[in-house]
Order: C-alpha cells, then structure tokens, then sequence
C-alpha cells in the first residue's frame, strides 16, 4: 500500500467524487477505481458507497479516512524538515535602522546570522527615523528599525526588543557622583537633544510637559553618535538609549533614569 493510494482514497472522500480526485492527482477516473479497489481487497470490506450522485464512505471508510488524514499530514510535515534542512539559505537582505539600533544592537544579531547562515549578507543601512520607514515602502529595504514605531501605510509594524533610556554626563559632572538622578533634576540643566523630529524627542518633551519639567536645550543633533561626543566634551547632559550608553566612553559616568521604555 502507497501513499498515493490514501491520499486518493481521502480525496474521494473529501470531493465525493471520482473524477474530482483523478483531476486533483493527474491521473485518469480509471486508475483512482482501481487504487479504492485494491484498498477495499486488502480490507475485505467495502469503504465506499457508491449512488449515481456521490460517493460516501462506509463506517469502515471513515474510520480509514480519519486515519489516514493524520498519517498524510504527519508525513507532509516530515518532508517540509527535510527540505528545510537540505535547502542552503544564501542571498543578500538589507535592513534600514536608526543609529542606536544599528550601531549598538545589530551587530550580535549579524554575527549569528554569519554563523548560522555563512552565505546570506545582511546589509545594513543607517538612516533617519523617516527615512526607515520610506526604504521598507519603496523596497529598498526588507526590514526597517526605528524607535517609537507609528502606524503607516504600506508596513506593518513588529515588536523588536525594549530598550530603556537613561541620563548620561561626564565624568566630572556633578551628576556622576550620583547613584540616581531625578527627571526632575534635569531642570535647567545643560541639554543636549535630539533634533525635535527624532521620536525620541517627541517623546522626552511629552515627559517633560507633564512633569512640568523646563528643560534647557543648548545642542540640538540628529543622530546619538554627535549626541554622546557633546556629552564627552562637558556640553551639557543627555537622555539615551541604555544600550548606547554601554557602549560609550561616558558609560563610568552614566545614571539610569528609568524614564521611558523605547520600543524599537
């Protein structure tokens, strides 16, 4: 007994039909007669009943097709695992990302995709929140990052990973001898921003107004590389990524805020 003879004989049975099923497996009404035939013989019994309408199973038929049913789909799974496992997963993707993601977070994720996948280059591009989301939208990107996602037409949004934000000074700040530093504290503080387009900031002035909070902006910038070098300097205090903040020469100095979760 063949596969091919069950899944024909579910097939009668699923169509109630005869030349359905021959049409479905590519072979003549003939040969599919021929498949329930030798079926019926090894059984001794009939599995179908035949009117001049349709074909129905008997009670030995449909507790052939049920058995059947399983073994058929536990067979199609076993073939999709060996196709997967034979196939070589190679090519090139490109993902848009915002700096913080970029720089500081994707470069585990693409020393796992080397490894695991040594013939697929992910190529990375750096690009402003907006302009993420124009590359995934006119196809030159497969996948953008960005932070604070927001609906828009023509993508759809996944969740990433939770990043949070924290304060970040130089060493010889007064906030460095710190072991918390206060939203409230940043009030009239040297601050250096992000540009007032970044999600970032929208969201950090959202905080702020509700706070009542009178922050003192003296560096507006667009990306949290120019951001952290300002910061380096003595310019004045930041609000980053927490992951950016490992990653930089102010990490000695830098005081988590527990400000805000930063959905990327």
């Amino acid at each position: 007994m063949q596969l091919e003879s069950l899944k024909m004989f579910c097939d009668v049975v699923e169509t109630g039909s005869f030349s359905r099923a021959a049409q479905l497996n590519h072979v003549t009404q003939s040969a599919v007669s021929q498949q329930i035939r030798a079926l019926e013989n090894r059984y001794e019994q009939k599995l179908l009943s035949r009117s001049a309408r349709q074909v129905t199973p008997t009670p030995a038929g449909e507790r052939l097709f049920r058995g059947c049913k399983e073994i058929l789909a536990r067979f199609a799974e076993v073939e999709q695992e060996i196709r997967e496992q034979a196939t070589e997963v190679a090519g090139a993707t490109t993902v848009s990302t915002i700096y913080s993601v970029g720089l500081h977070e994707l470069n585990v994720v693409q020393k796992q995709l080397l490894k695991s996948h040594p013939k697929v280059n992910m190529r990375l591009n750096y690009r402003r929140n907006d302009q993420v989301y124009d590359d995934v939208i006119l196809g030159a990107a497969e996948i953008g990052i960005v932070a604070y996602p927001q609906p828009r037409a023509g993508v759809d949004i996944l969740p990433f990973r939770d990043d949070k934000l924290a304060v970040v000074c130089a060493p010889n700040h007064p906030f460095a001898s710190k072991t918390k530093v206060s939203v409230t504290a940043l009030s009239g503080v040297p601050f250096i921003a992000f540009d007032r387009e970044a999600p970032t900031r929208k969201a950090l002035d959202r905080l702020f107004r509700e706070k009542n909070i009178d922050i003192n902006p003296v560096m507006e910038m667009d990306n949290v590389e120019t951001i952290k070098r300002a910061v380096e300097m003595g310019l004045g205090v930041a609000i980053l990524p927490l992951a950016t903040a490992h990653a930089a020469a102010v990490l000695e100095a830098f005081k988590q805020a527990a400000l805000l979760p930063q959905d990327d």
